[in-house]
């Protein structure tokens, strides 16, 4: 992780852009943009997510693994969860499935598509791409039960007609899927960390070796700044995303596509900065990291989502339509089977990532024409 210890040309833009996004996402909050506007905003916000790559590889570094992961996939989501309640609060009852879908979408992201691609990565450069399958499989586990607790059995309760929580049953979802996290965080970090460390591989002959383990980390006020400048990163990220999302809704409706296209498209916006930090890491031999990513995404966006919208319910207006229909638990199932198999070996070729690719270009495709 060399960008994140030398200074490089491009350290005075990774400073430049957060800043001129939130800027653009100060002069853009709340109006209706033109054409220009919303090409300027997107701009912006695509600089940010690069912007934001950077400074968590900093921090990432200073702080090492697995907690370097933990704070990328933590940031991005409390700002992910603020987004879809701020989306809710504005848009009434055709907001009802908003966080369902945004959740939804991220679970498949992430478990297939941030996954696809590092294995993806990763068997084509060392043929096999390996990785601790305690550490992911214990992962694995708690995004399917998760998802299961949260998303597919309120489709079959019975308290409350059609695919909704009671508000007890709500309580208990929130209770358990913040329990559920703390408990993961807790083996991740403490108790079980060796399980979610990078499995070191040798350098193939004539290359140099590229892990970060040999360079020397970021002093704490670099570290510090770093954070700071990755806040702001990913604040102007979810920001200028709802700042041009009544386009992308405007444009979805104007296509003719289901309402759960905008949840995907805001999922696939906001999970920019895990996906290319994802990818980099698998470069660098690290598939562990970048499933760490992956899998830590997944679970932070249903365990804390889920207790945010079911506090934020009781100002919320409208129904909270949770429960997944029968094609996306058929996908979901699929998921879970896959990556269980998946991951079981602890090594993986390209198959495996080309399986999950397809799993989520299933999923997009199904989403646009259901």
């Amino acid at each position: 992780m060399s960008t994140a210890t030398r200074r490089s040309p491009l350290a005075d833009w990774t400073v430049l852009v957060p800043a001129v996004a939130l800027v653009a996402l100060v002069f853009s909050w709340g109006r209706d943009l033109p054409g220009l506007a919303v090409a300027l905003v997107s701009l912006c916000l695509a600089g940010a997510v690069l912007a934001a790559v950077h400074h968590a590889e900093v921090v990432a570094h200073r702080v090492g693994e697995p907690f370097g992961s933990l704070v990328l996939a933590v940031a991005v989501t409390v700002i992910e969860v603020a987004l879809i309640v701020t989306l809710m609060a504005d848009g009434g009852d055709k907001t009802s499935s908003l966080a369902r879908d945004t959740v939804f979408a991220a679970v498949m992201i992430t478990c297939n598509g941030i996954v696809g691609l590092s294995l993806l990565v990763g068997a084509l450069r060392n043929r096999v791409a390996a990785f601790n399958p305690e550490g992911s499989g214990a992962a694995l586990a708690t995004v399917a039960t998760l998802a299961v607790l949260s998303l597919v059995l309120p489709t079959f309760t019975t308290s409350k007609p059609g695919p909704e929580f009671s508000t007890a049953q709500l309580a208990f979802a929130a209770v358990a899927s913040l329990a559920l996290y703390g408990l993961f965080v807790a083996v991740q970090t403490v108790r079980h960390r060796d399980y979610f460390l990078p499995v070191d591989t040798e350098p193939r002959p004539g290359e140099p070796d590229v892990h970060e383990d040999h360079a020397a980390p970021p002093g704490a006020r670099a570290a510090l700044v770093s954070l700071g400048l990755l806040l702001v990163a990913l604040v102007a990220v979810v920001g200028n995303a709802k700042a041009v999302s009544p386009t992308i809704e405007a444009g979805v409706a104007n296509a003719g596509l289901p309402n759960a296209v905008v949840g995907v498209i805001i999922a696939l916006l906001v999970l920019l900065p895990e996906t290319l930090a994802a990818v980099r890491a698998a470069r660098r031999d690290r598939v562990q990291t970048s499933l760490n990513l992956a899998y830590g995404s997944a679970i932070a966006s249903i365990g804390l989502t889920i207790p945010a919208i079911a506090l934020a319910s009781v100002w919320l207006s409208g129904p909270l339509l949770l429960g997944l229909g029968p094609i996306h638990m058929v996908l979901l199932a699929l998921t879970v089977v896959v990556s269980a198999l998946t991951i079981a070996p602890g090594r993986a070729t390209l198959l495996q990532g080309g399986v999950h690719l397809v799993l989520l270009a299933a999923y997009l495709f199904l989403a646009v024409s259901p």
